[in-house]
């Protein structure tokens, strides 16, 4: 995620939209209801990396979609009432699906809230975080304190094992506090995510096994959202790290309650024991959900850092030495969670566009050309 801001970040920065009206997207006249091809290409004329777009969900909030290993399935995460859900639970598709008027199957347990899900290299199971343990019912979302926006860090988040049916197969994590947020290694070794186990929210590593726990990062601050590079040897993440002693004091306090404000937020990257950690980017506001491009030499983010009222969110790329900051998405809306496919050839991100001028936010899969 890597948590996936529970989308009620975007309902926060949907009522701080502008007035300004979209681009008019290129169009094409292949009918999406069909399922068989989409009709708009939803390509802006400045995104010159889409050679085409296609929608895949149509409703609801749908966001952190991720591609099984052989790039065949996508597991994401909804909240569409249409489909019998409250809150936030897992969904499985072919990638060549289109959900338009119909159900994907629900492969987590419809109790409690979950987030983050993950294929294993098996492509038959898949790693997310759940807090069925902690009670059936949706965990209550905070309200903003004093006109700030802020996440809930829920202590009965544990990581679970499932099979594509719904069943849970392991247990990964048992230390009492927050765990959630993981993500696999490319090589299908090594598991990342982030805990509370050590009082503060820090990166972790495990086998796929849930043997073998490391501590990645150390420093105060949320660490969290963490993917690793194509070759598993790299780490990059999103950090809210306060500095001042206002912002030591504001953290510490919000953690006591069980939440972090993500309002502003850096990415770092750091080898995949920890090592060698920097700051890739100082750019102001919140700037989250990075993926590696292929290369390993670039990542893809989502950021406000250009918008003077905290929306909208785009999509960018940098280099890994944080040179040739590209803008790649130019809508006036919300752009998140880009996610290339293992093969390097599509890139499937979470969208308000097409909604109407609505709330939903959709699944999008692009053709990528660099």
């Amino acid at each position: 995620m890597k948590y996936v801001f529970s989308l009620l970040f975007l309902m926060l920065f949907l009522a701080c939209k502008t007035e300004k009206k979209e681009a008019t997207p290129e169009t094409k006249t292949e009918d999406a209801t069909s399922g068989a091809t989409n009709t708009k290409t939803l390509i802006y004329p400045e995104e010159k990396h889409f050679k085409s777009i296609k929608q895949i969900t149509f409703g609801g909030d749908n966001a952190e979609a991720y591609w099984s290993f052989d790039d065949k399935q996508l597991v994401f995460q909804s909240n569409n009432k249409d489909w019998g859900v409250e809150c936030d639970q897992m969904f499985l598709m072919n990638a060549d699906e289109t959900f338009y008027d119909k159900k994907p199957p629900m492969i987590s347990t419809g109790l409690g809230r979950t987030t983050c899900a993950y294929f294993l290299p098996d492509n038959k199971s898949w790693v997310y975080g759940s807090t069925h343990l902690g009670g059936e019912e949706c965990p209550p979302a905070p309200l903003r304190r004093e006109g700030k926006y802020v996440w809930p860090i829920y202590p009965s988040y544990d990581i679970f094992v499932a099979d594509l049916e719904g069943n849970i197969t392991a247990q990964l994590t048992t230390e009492p506090g927050y765990d959630a947020e993981a993500t696999v290694s490319p090589k299908g070794d090594k598991i990342v995510f982030t805990s509370m186990r050590t009082g503060d929210l820090e990166l972790f590593t495990m086998n796929i096994d849930g043997t073998d726990v490391k501590q990645i990062t150390y420093e105060l601050g949320y660490d969290g959202g963490a993917f690793f590079s194509p070759d598993g040897s790299k780490l990059i993440f999103r950090s809210s790290r306060p500095k001042t002693e206002e912002e030591i004091k504001e953290y510490k306090d919000l953690l006591a309650e069980g939440l972090v404000q993500p309002t502003e937020m850096e990415l770092y990257i750091c080898n995949a024991d920890g090592s060698d950690l920097r700051q890739l980017t100082n750019l102001g506001n919140a700037n989250w959900s990075p993926f590696f491009h292929p290369s390993g030499e670039k990542i893809l983010f989502s950021s406000n850092f250009e918008s003077e009222r905290g929306f909208p969110f785009n999509l960018y790329m940098i280099d890994i030495d944080g040179k040739n900051l590209t803008r790649i998405t130019h809508s006036e809306t919300f752009d998140a969670f880009p996610v290339f496919s293992n093969d390097g050839k599509k890139l499937i991100f979470s969208s308000n566009r097409n909604n109407g001028g609505g709330h939903d936010t959709n699944l999008f899969i692009a053709e990528w050309q660099d």
